[in-house]
């Protein structure tokens, strides 16, 4: 029997493999997609795609013929009902923010009193497992040292009331807080004496607190930022939808005393005289980088629809 032309056999052989891979390469897509189905970030994705399809007056949509055309108004029209459902959501949301804000809240006033020192928590309210405590006391000699060092720093902090800095180290520990917070901030956080927020059902929205003890930068007692949102596809733009947005917001005033205000600085700048040529120096009173910046937003236009 003759032997086989090696080219040809090549030939067979590799069609199979490609016959096989393309095959396993179908498999693997359609397993993948059903996987990505199953996903619901991908889902979400995918749904806002839809939107933004279905939004949108394409000049692919054109193209189209009417009867398809008539079908994407439906789509269009069911879409539209389907962000309100989205709004409802958002807003029942809300609700259980303001209903479960009453629950946290006595937690939060244990946390403001014994920051503050106004409370001294109990023996069983401190009570707390550490795997440092257990490891030291196996070895007599580190627990008697521990206990001596407990005992001297008993002692030097008896006059300590509460927990100093307690708002200026969390503030300075949340990423986008610390990069708000000049140095020039820093002594008067540490007079914030508590941080709490309300929440408001109508309209929706909600207002942080500070609450500030003594200090010789400003007389208020409590600085307030209030923010008002909306819920409901705008009017002009429905499908731009993405849930509840900052309608409205609005800081407070600050009392500061003389010369105490760290929102500005004052700057020196030499000014030539156009005819004469003379220099002269002029001062200035421009905007300073600070935390308390924040209570003095920006306005945001009102010219959009309340929701």
């Amino acid at each position: 029997m003759a032997a086989e032309d090696p080219e040809k056999a090549m030939e067979v052989t590799d069609g199979s493999e490609e016959e096989d891979h393309d095959e396993d390469a179908e498999t693997e897509a359609k397993t993948l997609t059903s996987e990505l189905l199953k996903n619901p970030a991908v889902m979400s994705a995918l749904q806002g795609k839809l939107d933004s399809m279905v939004g949108t007056a394409s000049g692919y949509i054109k193209t189209l013929p009417a009867p398809v055309k008539r079908r994407l108004k439906a789509l269009k029209k069911s879409q539209l009902e389907s962000l309100k459902v989205e709004a409802a959501f958002y807003e029942e949301v809300h609700k259980l923010e303001c209903k479960y804000a009453e629950l946290y809240k006595p937690h939060f006033d244990f946390r403001a009193k014994v920051a503050k020192g106004e409370y001294e928590p109990t023996d069983a309210e401190c009570e707390w497992p550490s795997d440092d405590e257990d490891d030291e006391l196996a070895e007599e000699v580190k627990d008697k040292v521990k206990l001596d060092e407990e005992k001297k720093k008993e002692d030097e902090g008896k006059d300590t009331k509460g927990i100093p800095e307690f708002w200026l180290t969390t503030f300075k520990n949340v990423e986008m807080l610390q990069e708000m917070i000049m140095e020039h901030d820093e002594p008067i956080l540490e007079k914030l004496t508590d941080v709490s927020v309300t929440f408001n059902e109508s309209p929706m929205g909600f207002k942080i607190h500070f609450f500030f003890a003594p200090n010789d930068y400003f007389t208020n007692t409590e600085l307030t930022k209030e923010y008002e949102m909306k819920c409901k596809p705008d009017e002009d733009d429905p499908f731009g939808f993405e849930g509840p947005e900052i309608y409205k917001c609005k800081g407070c005033t600050v009392n500061w005393k003389q010369g105490k205000n760290v929102t500005v600085k004052t700057v020196k700048k030499k000014q030539k005289h156009k005819s004469k040529g003379n220099v002269r120096t002029v001062t200035k009173t421009v905007k300073n980088d600070s935390f308390f910046n924040f209570f003095d937003p920006p306005a945001i236009p009102d010219d959009r629809g309340r929701g």
